[in-house]
């Protein structure tokens, strides 16, 4: 099953993620340039329309990355 779509609301309680990381970290810029919508249509058809709903591509994906940056295996 497909993941589903966040509804981010922002909450004046909770200041958001975005505004707490320091926007230096090479992570955080890295994750800005990505085409991350690319990584979405090109995984969507591979996911079942029933069953368990699936992780998001998106942290599939950066899974992958940071795996690779790093030099880790499973």
């Amino acid at each position: 099953m497909q993941p589903k779509k966040s509804d981010h609301q922002r909450s004046f309680l909770c200041p958001d993620l975005l505004d707490q990381l320091d926007p230096r970290n090479h992570l955080l810029g890295l994750a800005k340039v990505i085409p991350w919508q690319v990584f979405e249509d090109n995984f969507r058809p591979l996911y079942a329309a029933s069953g368990r709903p699936g992780k998001p591509v998106r942290l599939m994906v950066g899974l992958l990355i940071l795996k690779q940056l790093e030099n880790l295996s499973d």
